[in-house]
């Protein structure tokens, strides 16, 4: 039977954490969202309050919770700023090749050091050349004796340069494809491993964003994540897991664009009277409020699939299309309505819409949705 109720243990997760995003996190998201730089502080106390890290089991450490109780947390870390929440959920992606094709080994080392130590991770897949066409990357790895040795380098990967440790995708040899694609987990101050911070984006500006470089940097036989060759299935496993993540992104964009610009509407006069009168501002909000509900649904409906039955690669690219895409028209929408202090940093739907952008570009394009979603009627 359906139903649309939480459960009393998700509706506490979710007031947990809609008090860290108003009481925390708003009040400094526009400081650290102009210096580029990481709130480190807060983001402890996220760790202490066990809004990171999520789906841990809990033989590991963790909390255990669901893909649906993660995406329950992060709308709502996503109201208040979604560069603090992406954060969070590069964690999420980092540890996502390791539950599900990791050794016992590599959980306990690696997924202990995030529950244990509040430490930071990556997700090391795209390439200045390979982007969408994620088969296409060039870094490389070789077999030499008791380690592999990789070359190559990694540019707009979350968390990087902050990082304890990464996953990281290479070829034994580019005409392969992505059959010679394996996974690796890599401590970051492995010799050879480099890290460079990169700066002047346009959105989600306090999350850390940075190139990496690999020079002969050899790592032990044990970093093999899964079987050799098997690094591209990893890679379209853990995306088709943490897409519907993303769209939580889209959520809480719209949902604070949607609150704001209610209360804006109301107490702001034009030709006498409140904007929230004329019918071309109560459109735009009722399209907020008609895409925020698709959006929650596309996007549970991703989870539940992930969650019960175990996969969600088309239900995720439905909700990440939708939802990318409509956030950004909301963002715009919302800077509209503001009209000229929309555009100003004093108020925040400017961020919004800055922060909005990204979620078109990053974990798959809105494009590349499309192709999977067509990919999936066709074959049908």
């Amino acid at each position: 039977m359906l139903e649309f109720t939480l459960t009393p243990e998700q509706e506490q997760l979710k007031q947990t954490a809609r008090e860290f995003a108003r009481n925390e996190i708003i009040p400094i998201a526009g400081k650290y969202d102009e210096i580029e730089q990481v709130p480190f502080e807060l983001m402890r106390k996220a760790w202490e309050l066990g809004l990171m890290n999520f789906e841990i089991p809990q033989e590991y450490g963790g909390l255990g919770l669901s893909v649906l109780d993660t995406i329950l947390c992060l709308e709502e870390l996503n109201y208040g700023c979604s560069g603090v929440a992406t954060i969070i959920a590069v964690n999420g992606l980092a540890m996502t090749p390791i539950l599900l094709a990791g050794s016992d080994a590599q959980k306990k080392e690696y997924l202990g050091r995030l529950v244990h130590d509040g430490v930071f991770a990556a997700y090391a897949l795209t390439e200045p050349g390979a982007g969408s066409d994620a088969a296409a990357l060039s870094t490389t790895y070789v077999d030499d004796g008791d380690h592999w040795v990789l070359n190559g380098s990694k540019v707009f990967i979350s968390n990087a340069s902050i990082s304890n440790w990464m996953v990281v995708f290479a070829t034994k040899d580019k005409s392969m494809r992505h059959q010679g694609i394996s996974c690796f987990v890599i401590d970051t101050d492995t010799p050879g491993c480099k890290t460079h911070k990169m700066t002047g984006k346009l959105g989600q500006r306090c999350s850390d964003t940075a190139e990496i470089v690999f020079e002969d940097c050899r790592i032990p036989k044990k970093s093999l994540v899964g079987r050799e060759g098997e690094g591209f299935k990893i890679a379209m496993r853990t995306f088709d897991r943490t897409r519907p993540q993303i769209v939580t992104c889209s959520i809480g964009i719209t949902q604070r664009a949607l609150d704001e610009c209610c209360a804006y509407a109301l107490q702001r006069k034009a030709f006498g009277q409140a904007i929230a009168s004329f019918q071309a501002i109560q459109f735009m909000l009722a399209d907020m409020a008609i895409d925020l509900e698709a959006m929650r649904l596309l996007t549970y409906r991703a989870a539940w699939e992930i969650d019960n039955a175990g996969g969600a690669s088309v239900f995720a690219s439905y909700a990440k299309a939708f939802g990318a895409d409509r956030a950004m028209k909301h963002a715009e929408n919302a800077v509209q309505i503001f009209g000229g202090y929309g555009y100003m940093k004093e108020y925040p739907v400017e961020k919004l819409m800055r922060d909005a952008k990204l979620v078109q570009i990053y974990e798959g394009t809105s494009q590349i949705q499309r192709m999977v979603i067509a990919r999936t009627l066709l074959k049908q």
